[in-house]
Parts: C-alpha cells; structure tokens; sequence
C-alpha cells in the first residue's frame, strides 16, 4: 500500500508551478490536518520550499540536498 507521504511527494514533484494546501486536498482526498503534517516534516527535512503568496503558501518539490 502506498503511503500518504509518498502521495504527497508524488503530487509535488509533478507541479512545478507549486501548490497550496488546499489544492494537495483537493487532488488526493487527504485530511487537511495529514497533509499539513507531512509538509511540516518535507519542510524540516529541507525537502520543501515554501512561498508565501498572499494568504497562501505555495508548497514546491526541492528533492535531497547535495553535500
């Protein structure tokens, strides 16, 4: 069985024009609160770069660090 986390990374890495919160919601039928979860780890892990853009933030794939 796949893993939501991996879910998340597939959708990611397949946009490059990053995407919200609520749109990761709406292609994968989530919970809200996993999601958010999952990006807060992507993100601590240097996975994930995160753009502010208004009131959203838009979540991109940056893939392992070098080095």
């Amino acid at each position: 069985m796949i893993k939501k986390k991996d879910l998340i990374i597939g959708v990611l890495k397949s946009d490059k024009e990053g995407l919200t919160l609520a749109e990761i919601v709406r292609k994968l039928h989530i919970s809200r609160n996993t999601i958010a979860i999952v990006l807060a780890e992507l993100r601590g892990a240097g996975l994930i770069k995160v753009r502010p853009v208004g009131i959203a933030k838009l979540h991109y794939w940056r893939g392992k660090k070098n080095g």
